[in-house]
């Protein structure tokens, strides 16, 4: 009886949700297969787009969508864009090379650096936000964030020529708007000023323009900050306001000699 009484309490707090979380598991998968289709040599394109797109059936016959939108039109209008995707981040993969002295190689970046799959993993999230796939976009963006340490909202606008060295820790919002040729370091957020349910619709994240770098644990808050193109932000900075063109900003520090005790 006591058992009884456990489990019919568990169904009854059940029942307000229709969670299948093999959906999560599918979309991983989905994503990984993905990667690897654009850029393992090994793998022929022609029969794991096939496969990718029988996947993509299993996931959206248990995600829901909108009315009058087919799976068909949905996976069709993704594949469309596919090569524009990868033109992108190559070019991604190549600002990594060209401007981090670690990267030895352009095999290294694809294979090693968390960065740029988190910005794979973010073009593809993006396409499917933009296209309002329920669920998957997030599933995919959260799942890059928990194998690299680097949340980006499929909500975003990134440009090209995208860089993220290390990475760990980086945070850009569902309205962040990046340009062309940035650089992100590790512990960058690019977030809100403040969290309310009704700017969910309002530009709530910063503006990032061209050939701006922004380094470690800086901080850029609003949606109406702007951070002018060919501007660097140094590390552990704290933004609120916009920063013209051409402009460098840092923190000080002060230095103070100890007295050594006798």
């Amino acid at each position: 009886m006591f058992l009884d009484s456990i489990i019919k309490k568990i169904q009854s707090h059940k029942k307000s949700h229709n969670l299948d979380f093999s959906l999560k598991t599918k979309t991983e998968t989905f994503t990984d297969k993905l990667f690897y289709t654009l850029f393992d040599a090994n793998i022929s394109v022609a029969k794991s787009i096939k496969e990718l797109g029988e996947n993509f059936d299993k996931i959206t016959s248990i995600a829901c969508f909108e009315p009058g939108v087919t799976c068909e039109i949905i996976w069709k209008s993704f594949l469309n864009k596919l090569p524009e995707i990868i033109e992108s981040l190559n070019l991604d993969a190549q600002e990594i090379l060209d401007n981090d002295p670690a990267a030895k190689s352009i095999e290294e970046v694809y294979l090693a650096y968390p960065g740029f799959y988190a910005i794979a993993v973010y073009r593809f999230s993006h396409e499917f936000y933009l296209i309002d796939m329920p669920l998957i976009p997030r599933l995919m963006s959260e799942y890059a964030h928990r194998l690299t340490g680097i949340d980006i909202n499929p909500g975003a606008k990134i440009g090209k020529h995208f860089f993220i060295d290390h990475g760990t820790g980086i945070v850009i919002g569902e309205t962040v708007i990046i340009k062309n040729h940035v650089k992100i370091y590790q512990g960058v957020t690019l977030g809100a000023l403040q969290v309310s349910k009704d700017m969910q619709n309002k530009k709530r994240h910063p503006t990032v323009e061209d050939d701006v770098t922004i380094y470690a644990n800086a901080t850029i808050l609003g949606g109406n900050t702007v951070i002018g193109k060919n501007s660097t932000i140094g590390g552990n900075v704290w933004i609120t306001e916009s920063i013209p063109e051409n402009t460098l900003v840092y923190h000080t520090t002060e230095t103070e000699t100890k007295p050594i005790s006798k």
